[in-house]
């Protein structure tokens, strides 16, 4: 069954991973190399299952109910040695294999949005900036920014990328993911998003990058990134615009899109 080769392929991951788990731990020479209950591939394995019950109920159900199952506390300081850059080495390998199983068709779907998350914890556990002061919680809350690349044929996640809740900036976390993300050989990412991705700075990085994009913008007689083009009085259309990006405001902005007539940026022209 397909379910049990992605399957093989997450332990595969994870394997590899573990196998060099010193590159992965904050002291590599006695970080996660004793055997014990949670050793480097089962706490990679929990971290990636886990979901939102408490850690004693996860670590149950984990282990098959088993009595003899770690406690909060064991996970707590095991966790404490990996880095976090030991996940993301499982999830750029798992992905690397699910892509081995596709035949490309030439072009790769990636659909782009973002979400906040809320959590409660202690000062001990969560940065300052995750600290959010207001709403009804008296003592306050954390919270996070996630922003995430979906793959609509392969049905897995491309990327992410997480930003503190005073630091949450779509336009930002976008771009480092399309000037990082590697293209598959033979195959054009089109990266698809609502009108919260729809800035001209996204359409130039994924220009810069030869990729292609189809970005959702604000209705035509509102005030967003196309209200001062001129378009067809048609229910529908399709026609091409040209727009000059410089950084300066200076009145002689005009005779320079008259020059130049496509899409200037500080290093070269780009064309739409």
């Amino acid at each position: 069954m397909f379910h049990k080769k992605i399957k093989a392929l997450f332990h595969s991951a994870v394997s590899s991973v573990a196998s060099s788990i010193s590159q992965f731990t904050f002291h590599p020479e006695k970080d996660l190399t004793r055997t014990k209950k949670l050793p480097a591939d089962t706490l990679l394995r929990f971290l990636v299952s886990q979901g939102a019950s408490s850690t004693r109920n996860e670590l149950l159900d984990f282990f098959g109910m088993d009595t003899h199952a770690p406690s909060a506390s064991a996970l707590n300081q095991q966790r404490a040695k990996l880095k976090t850059t030991a996940l993301e080495a499982v999830f750029r390998r798992f992905n690397d294999s699910v892509d081995s199983l596709h035949r490309s068709s030439g072009y790769r779907f990636l659909a782009v949005d973002g979400s906040s998350f809320t959590f409660f914890s202690a000062p001990r556990f969560a940065s300052p900036e995750y600290f959010v002061s207001e709403g009804h919680s008296a003592k306050g809350f954390y919270s996070m920014h996630l922003t995430a690349l979906y793959d609509l044929d392969r049905r897995t996640y491309a990327d992410a990328l997480l930003q503190t809740v005073h630091e949450k900036d779509e336009f930002r976390a976008f771009c480092s993911m399309a000037d990082r993300l590697e293209t598959i050989p033979g195959t054009k990412n089109i990266y698809i998003g609502d009108w919260g991705f729809c800035s001209w700075n996204c359409m130039a990085h994924v220009r810069e990058q030869g990729q292609y994009f189809l970005f959702r913008s604000k209705d035509i007689l509102s005030k967003g990134i196309i209200s001062h083009f001129r378009f067809p009085g048609e229910e529908s259309f399709d026609t091409t615009v040209r727009a000059t990006l410089v950084r300066s405001r200076s009145e002689k902005i005009p005779s320079l899109r008259a020059a130049t007539g496509g899409l200037w940026t500080k290093r070269r022209l780009l064309t739409i």
